[in-house]
């Protein structure tokens, strides 16, 4: 990907990485990491794609939005929707992983004007927002103090790859991604509040609220997912299949969460054909 790019939008300035040339597909990462969880997907669409990662404020962005920034996760559909809008994009593939899955539903919910295609991979829908596994983190939220220690630990290499922390979202932990998601949660203390933000708006409300949304949704649909990710069951596509008209379900095996990582060539390969109409 080229360098970060940054564009000023009403919520303050966002980075993004853009490759590529052609049709516009835009990558929403989830909390606690950054862009660089699509690279090996940006690779493989590159060619016949412009592919776009914005960086979420979701605790490894560099550049802290305004202390007064609403960022309950509809706030964030609100800043992707203004993203697309102020880079003038139009007819785009919308894809999600994790919580940036929760946000491309209620961009495609919400703000639809600019999506031609929405995928959704493994991530938090219905009333699984968040797992139960990671619902302590809106509680740490609460306390900076108690969030900067345990995020602290992370620096430790054995900790942050096991099941506590990314151990159990990826079948083969990627540990220099690890590492540099780490580092830049402990970069400053402004970009961990605007995770704390985001992780104290979290509702399951508003998961159902926009699945519900979603059956009048008249664009094509992709539902990517891992059927053995421990976080987001399989059951839970199957019914966002069975309630999005005309929604496609493929498998992606041999994957955790992070399908990106673990087999980044399938999962290119399904953004691709789904994005040219195949």
């Amino acid at each position: 990907m080229d360098s970060p790019r940054a564009v000023q939008l009403p919520q303050g300035t966002v980075e993004y990485r853009e490759a590529g040339s052609g049709p516009p597909v835009v990558l929403l990462h989830g909390l606690l990491v950054d862009g660089t969880l699509w690279r090996d997907v940006v690779a493989r669409l590159a060619p016949g794609f412009r592919v776009l990662v914005p960086e979420l404020p979701f605790g490894c962005h560099r550049l802290p939005l305004a202390p007064g920034q609403p960022l309950a996760p509809p706030d964030v559909a609100r800043l992707v929707a203004d993203f697309l809008a102020a880079l003038e994009l139009t007819d785009v593939t919308l894809v999600g992983n994790d919580t940036g899955g929760a946000v491309a539903q209620l961009v495609a919910a919400h703000h639809p004007e600019r999506i031609g295609r929405l995928v959704l991979t493994p991530c938090d829908a219905y009333e699984n927002f968040l797992p139960p596994m990671f619902r302590p983190l809106q509680l740490l939220a609460h306390a900076p103090l108690a969030m900067d220690g345990a995020l602290a630990l992370m620096q430790l290499r054995p900790l942050a790859l096991s099941p506590l922390a990314f151990g159990w979202l990826m079948r083969r932990p990627d540990a220099e991604r690890v590492d540099g998601w780490v580092r830049a949660m402990l970069a400053a203390r402004s970009v961990r509040r605007d995770a704390m933000k985001v992780l104290r708006g979290i509702s399951s409300r508003q998961t159902v609220e926009a699945a519900a949304r979603l059956r009048a949704f008249d664009r094509p649909v992709l539902i990517a997912w891992a059927p053995e990710d421990r976080f987001f069951k399989l059951r839970h596509a199957e019914r966002l299949a069975a309630d999005i008209p005309g929604a496609r379900l493929e498998h992606i095996d041999d994957a955790l969460t992070f399908v990106a990582i673990d087999q980044p060539r399938r999962t290119a390969e399904l953004i691709a054909g789904f994005a040219a109409g195949a």
